[in-house]
């Protein structure tokens, strides 16, 4: 027997906690499978906090078999920091599901021999700049600015999106309507940052999920988007739909468009989640992403579809085919709206809410049969007890939200807001 025989085999996961409690069925999958599920976390983590629920074997984050944190995502430190694993265990796949970390899961697996994005990909999928170059014929106008180049800034027309090129979660994207505010909204960003100008481009927005195999596009579900951007200046995602509910030509020019990016990528295996919009029927690039989709996508992919999604995930990881299916129903998510003031209960009558950033895990849910009628699937709070609750200028500031199951030819907006009205927020105001 060799010497890689005889290692423990193992898969490494590159997230947060946040996206850990989401996606805990990737933990359970991979120690399901015999492996050892390995986790690396960036600074943002309470890593104390990550320890107790890894100590408490009711917790599905106990098969973590080791943690480790980094203070960032610099390739070298995180190839230097997981060196012991790569001798100590028999490395079978590594996995993106945290933003920071696609760079270095994008190397460590090429540099193993292992399946993944590929390192041209997964460097493009991380800079916002070089996805606007090398896709240059997906996307909107654009111009961008280097931090010395910040103040010749402009915009060829307005209005504008502003948007800082290295950050996540809508962070720092702001409409600009003259001169005047896109000053203003420079002065918001670090001295470090790149910046792009980018022409605001009409039409609602989608993501495109995408399951690639050795370089073979196998499965693809568009989600609809919805901002609040008609109410703000800024482009927060508060809610989505999976599938879409819309025209077929429209959904296949999303797919064609996506699946052009990937190959223009030379994408070769793992998850891509992509978002565009889409401008008199013709699909626009606003970004596209090397990881597992975040808010509740991959919750409402299994709920339409009646498959967890994670398998596969951990399937193209190891390089095995995984076999999706097509979605039978449809599930919407929605964030509720909420006045300012600090956040002390959320109830809902005859359903549990799960407070998931306290408890760090997500409910489970469980797939109906494509005829079943309409649910309130899960009820979820987003931010800690007592947060405070303010403008939404980017995903870090939602509070509640719903998850619907819906027969495929049902009203996605008339059954969710049914479940909406019935979420109740206690908020104490702000003191004067």
């Amino acid at each position: 027997m060799n010497r890689q025989s005889q290692r423990p085999p193992a898969v490494i996961v590159m997230s947060d906690l946040a996206a850990l409690a989401r996606q805990h069925r990737l933990i359970t999958d991979i120690a399901e499978r015999g492996l050892a599920p390995l986790v690396v976390v960036g600074p943002t983590t309470d890593l104390a906090k990550l320890t107790g629920h890894i100590e408490d074997p009711a917790h599905p984050l106990s098969r973590i078999r080791a943690v480790r944190q980094f203070p960032d995502a610099a390739i070298a430190g995180v190839l230097a920091s997981v060196q012991d694993w790569i001798a100590g265990y028999d490395i079978r796949g590594v996995i993106c599901s945290g933003e920071v970390f696609v760079d270095p899961c994008g190397v460590l697996s090429e540099a193993l021999g292992l399946p993944g994005p590929g390192t041209w990909a997964a460097r493009v999928c991380r800079d916002k700049v070089m996805q606007r170059v090398i896709l240059r014929d997906h996307g909107p106008v654009w111009r961008a600015f280097a931090p010395h180049q910040r103040d010749s800034a402009a915009a060829d027309a307005y209005p504008a999106v502003v948007k800082p090129a290295g950050r996540m979660f809508s962070s720092g994207v702001v409409r600009v309507e003259n001169d005047e505010e896109l000053r203003a909204a420079l002065t918001q960003y670090e001295p470090d940052e790149t910046i792009l100008v980018e022409e605001l481009v009409d039409g609602p927005e989608f993501s495109v999920e995408a399951l690639v195999h050795n370089g073979e596009l196998l499965w693809s579900g568009v989600t609809a988007k919805l901002t609040n951007e008609d109410d703000s200046r800024f482009f927060t995602e508060i809610g989505h739909t999976s599938p879409a509910d819309l025209p077929l030509a429209h959904s296949d020019a999303l797919v064609t468009a996506n699946a052009a990016i990937l190959k223009a990528l030379r994408f070769d295996s793992g998850i891509t989640h992509a978002e565009f919009r889409l401008r008199d029927g013709q699909p626009v690039l606003m970004e596209i992403a090397a990881r597992l989709p975040g808010d509740a996508i991959t919750m409402m992919w299994h709920l339409a579809t009646g498959k967890p999604i994670e398998p596969a995930i951990v399937d193209l990881a190891l390089g095995v085919r995984p076999d999706y299916p097509t979605p039978t129903r449809r599930a919407v998510q929605r964030f509720v709206e909420h006045t300012p003031g600090r956040l002390t209960d959320v109830r809902y009558e005859g359903e549990p809410v799960f407070w998931i950033v306290d408890d760090a895990v997500w409910p489970l849910v469980e797939a109906t049969t494509p005829d079943a009628p309409a649910r309130c699937a899960s009820v979820m709070v987003a931010l800690p007890r007592n947060a405070r609750l303010g403008t939404l200028a980017d995903s870090s500031g939602r509070s509640a939200y719903v998850v619907a199951d819906l027969p495929w030819d049902a009203d996605p907006v008339a059954e969710v807001h049914a479940y909406l009205d019935r979420v109740e927020l206690t908020i104490e105001p702000d003191p004067a």
